[in-house]
């Protein structure tokens, strides 16, 4: 049995991406009655407002709260959870060893997806202690498998993740409004600039996804003395890669503050 502790949207897309995989031995705990019968009735799986239950009905149990939450919730399943337990925190900022003070397993991973799995294209990063074997990451594997990509890093890396996996969707999105501002600034309607932007963004994503790398793509579009040589001119004279060097540093730099914060004050 996989047991969700909370049952808000990155747990929904979890649990959403199982049931599509055909896996519906699942027990989420949720304090809202009315999200509790949603969850029910979209995904046939079995709800309760007892923590204490998922612990007792699980092995894999997904820790999927809000970091202020945390210690609470740690407290009061610290006694429960045992080595046969897997645990699996998607709780931001909070690192392996912050949980590990409240629970006598080692069997611990910790997960960054991001917003994309809500439509089943995140890219999620595990970060594990050392010891744990093979056996035991594979069926944690196979949760993030069903709502995109995942990869196996240090948890070293997890601030730089948070900055660019899982901020990068605002970053896009950003760009994507910008795009879409100056369309319709230079004479198309909001709908035929969302269109022409987004389908080229969708297209541009699965000629990326196919294998082909980016310059070469870039390559490929820009003809000697044409349209896309002109503006990628003034794209190198603004400096871009300064400015998104800066934009993920920063991002970086507050992932570690709030994971301190986390760690450590609340």
């Amino acid at each position: 049995m996989t047991g969700f502790i909370g049952g808000g949207n990155m747990a929904e897309a979890l649990i959403k991406g199982l049931v599509k995989d055909g896996k519906k031995n699942i027990i989420v705990s949720e304090p809202v009655e009315e999200r509790r019968r949603y969850l029910e009735n979209c995904y046939g799986v079995k709800t309760t407002a007892s923590n204490i239950e998922v612990v007792n009905s699980s092995t894999i149990i997904v820790l999927a709260i809000k970091p202020q939450n945390i210690r609470e919730v740690l407290e009061e399943i610290k006694d429960l959870v045992s080595e046969k337990h897997i645990i699996v925190s998607i709780v931001a900022g909070i690192s392996l060893n912050f949980i590990k003070q409240y629970l006598k397993t080692d069997k611990l991973i910790r997960a960054m997806p991001n917003f994309a799995a809500t439509v089943g294209e995140s890219m999620t990063v595990l970060a594990l202690c050392e010891c744990l074997e093979m056996k035991i990451l594979a069926p944690v594997r196979d949760i993030f498998m069903s709502v995109g990509k995942v990869l196996t890093l240090p948890e070293s890396y997890m601030n730089l993740v948070t900055a660019l996996s899982g901020s990068g969707p605002g970053f896009l999105c950003y760009i994507v409004e910008q795009f879409i501002n100056v369309a319709t600034e230079l004479g198309f309607s909001d709908d035929i600039a969302k269109e022409l932007i987004v389908q080229t963004v969708i297209g541009t994503a699965k000629l990326l996804d196919s294998g082909m790398p980016p310059d070469k793509i870039r390559l490929k579009v820009t003809s000697p003395g044409g349209t896309t040589e002109a503006g990628l001119k003034v794209l190198a004279e603004s400096n871009l890669k300064d400015i998104i060097f800066k934009t993920v540093q920063e991002a970086s730099k507050r992932a570690k503050e709030l994971s301190i914060q986390e760690d450590t004050c609340f």
